[in-house]
């Protein structure tokens, strides 16, 4: 098998059980996969003897180990970006007593990567930590691609479907033309909002985190609550301090020289392609 295609067979894999805690057979993973069972085999194998994977003995199912996910909060330490944000997070939390949340640019979507809990009592809508965001039904997702060209947010968008896959709310945006409408409402308001579209009975507002002078978006930071709480009035008085508390992370993020450019390289292969 060319290197190439090896790599690409074990990433599959990797994405494939991180979605199935209970792990899977041999058999399932090569069926879904649509590769012989041997190869499977033999990739399952090499994930085995780095740790990334486990087999049941009892079972004899393939589940994920936490060994991803930490080198993951490693790359992150060594960035600084959890240790320089969370300050920011936990200042904003306890101000508005609502969840609040940082999602980070990555490849062609984001990723929630840090939160802060400010009120006492539980929410039910908190995605859990490294999970991809829905970009067209979500705050976080809407602040950020309108700080990208119109064309390549709707290209992005398209090439994920309009689908919600953390809960079962009521998206406005659900095809090109509601969506470019949204996203116009979006650019006036200046903040992203969402109001029971990822979730039922849940309220968010984001602003993007943008650096340099080309003013590009490295991440977004959210604020979420129950809607009955968290309504549009409280979203007004909450704007000014969560742009602000945008602006300070931007002023402190780490690398983003490096970010920048990474994101600009994909941002063109999108516009491109």
């Amino acid at each position: 098998m060319p290197l190439g295609d090896f790599v690409d067979r074990v990433m599959e894999i990797i994405e494939l059980l991180a979605d199935k805690p209970a792990g899977m057979k041999l058999s399932e993973i090569a069926q879904q996969l649509d590769m012989p069972k041997s190869a499977a085999h033999r990739l399952l194998n090499s994930l085995c003897q780095r740790g990334f994977v486990v087999q049941d003995e009892m079972s004899q199912r393939y589940c994920m180990t936490v060994k991803l996910a930490a080198v993951g909060l490693r790359f992150l330490s060594a960035s600084g970006t959890s240790d320089i944000c969370q300050p920011s997070l936990d200042r904003l939390a306890r101000h508005t007593g609502e969840l609040v949340r940082l999602a980070v640019v990555h490849d062609d979507g984001l990723l929630w990567i840090a939160k802060a809990q400010g009120s006492s009592s539980p929410l039910r809508y908190d995605p859990y930590l490294g999970n991809p965001v829905d970009l067209h039904s979500t705050s976080v997702g809407k602040a950020w691609l309108v700080t990208l060209d119109e064309e390549v947010a709707v290209a992005l968008v398209n090439s994920k479907g309009f689908k919600t896959t953390v809960g079962s709310g009521r998206p406005i945006a659900h095809d090109e033309a509601s969506l470019r409408a949204e996203l116009e409402v979006t650019r006036k308001r200046g903040y992203g909002v969402s109001i029971e579209e990822g979730e039922l009975g849940t309220s968010a507002m984001a602003q993007a985190i943008l650096v340099g002078r080309d003013r590009a978006a490295v991440g977004v930071i959210s604020i979420a609550g129950p809607a009955a709480r968290l309504t549009r009035e409280r979203m007004e008085e909450f704007a000014p301090v969560l742009d602000a508390i945008a602006v300070e992370i931007a002023e402190l993020w780490p690398a983003r020289q490096v970010v920048n450019l990474v994101n600009g390289n994909k941002r063109d292969s999108v516009a491109n392609g």
